[in-house]
């Protein structure tokens, strides 16, 4: 199946601590997206984007100077971008749209808005889960470690942890733009001396935290041909959404990943095996190995032996964990999926968003046209 629908243009903002507003981390991204794909601001009529206010796709497009016939601002943490190229792609088939711009930016380092008491006093689960002090989400998935741990055996599962952080770092050696470039290699007695934030969650399995932003331009396969960037066709996508708290979610190991990856491959007729790199939220190191198990790239409690092993590209820029975290990192998984596609032999890529507390989950299958 060919959904007729290509990414076009991909960029990052600057990162890192910038002292920029998150408008200004914005309008960087999108321009250098456009720029990328060889469009003008004037071409666009498509806008889906999210964070910056209680009406960020109108704030955003008043900013850019858009009047755009479709928009989206669905907020799903880090899982709205692979929600957004799956509506997108739907706007373009039904013609509402012909250039579609998916664009994120914050400075919430710089800003220093981070806060790990998100909690609103009117949702059920306040009254719940605040009495107990969590941090939030920290805390959340750390109950999601424990239990992996238990489950599958604590030795195994803090290796499996530790090499997911391990091969996070070893990727953003490789990428000048990765807030951790420079800093050395990772090992398990680095992770072992990092501070523990929420038992058995150390500071070294947690995503960093960092200004930055990111762009992706859609548009059909046929308007493609004429543009000079490199088109990659949007091979399927899935979502799934299942709760919001950690009293909500029914199976902490099970999460709707498995539903979101089986949409996204039926619809593209692939299957995991044929996968050659995967860009996967970490917003902490458990999250990558219950996902890559949910998705079907391995058994239940066998992720610690697919990420030792490395046969998989994963995190290639060096993920939530080394190179960025801007508070929602979806838009730069599909950024780093595009130039994987790109720039190296890879023909499919995946992109897999996970939003809130295992709550929402976004996946995206990208292939080569050529």
């Amino acid at each position: 199946m060919t959904t007729g629908v290509c990414v076009v243009g991909a960029a990052e903002s600057d990162l890192g601590v910038t002292g920029k507003t998150a408008l200004h981390l914005q309008t960087q991204a999108v321009a250098r997206a456009l720029a990328d794909a060889g469009l003008r601001l004037a071409d666009v009529d498509g806008l889906a984007t999210n964070g910056v206010s209680r009406f960020s796709a109108t704030q955003v497009a008043e900013h850019l100077g858009l009047r755009p016939r479709w928009t989206d601002s669905t907020f799903a943490g880090g899982a709205a971008f692979e929600l957004y190229v799956g509506h997108a792609v739907q706007a373009i088939q039904a013609g509402q749209a012909s250039v579609v711009v998916i664009s994120y930016g914050s400075n919430q380092r710089s800003a220093r808005s981070r806060t790990f008491d998100p909690y609103e006093a009117h949702t059920p689960e306040a009254q719940f889960e605040q009495p107990y002090g969590p941090l939030y989400p920290v805390s959340a998935y750390a109950l999601a470690a424990q239990l992996y741990l238990h489950t599958y055996g604590a030795d195994r599962g803090r290796a499996g942890m530790t090499s997911v952080a391990v091969a996070a770092r070893e990727w953003a050696q490789q990428n000048p733009r990765a807030y951790r470039y420079g800093a050395g290699p990772l090992d398990a007695a680095e992770m072992d001396a990092s501070p523990l934030v929420s038992d058995p969650l150390r500071v070294a399995d947690c995503c960093l935290v960092t200004d930055g932003g990111g762009a992706v331009v859609l548009t059909t396969v046929d308007r493609a041909r004429d543009l000079p960037a490199v088109p990659v066709e949007v091979l399927g996508y899935g979502e799934a959404t299942t709760g919001t708290s950690i009293v909500g979610v029914g199976d902490l190991l099970r999460t709707g990943a498995v539903d979101s990856g089986r949409r996204a491959f039926a619809m593209a007729g692939l299957t995991p095996a044929d996968v050659d790199s995967a860009q996967i939220y970490d917003s902490f190191t458990i999250t990558v190995l219950l996902t890559l198990e949910a998705l079907g790239f391995c058994g239940f409690g066998e992720a610690p032996d697919l990420v030792e092993a490395g046969t998989l590209p994963m995190n290639t820029s060096g993920g939530g964990l080394s190179y960025c975290h801007p508070g929602q990192l979806g838009v730069l998984l599909l950024v780093e999926a595009v130039r994987r596609l790109r720039g190296t032999a890879d023909r499919v890529a995946l992109a897999h968003g996970t939003g809130g507390i295992l709550s929402t989950h976004g996946t995206v299958l990208l292939g080569r046209t050529s």
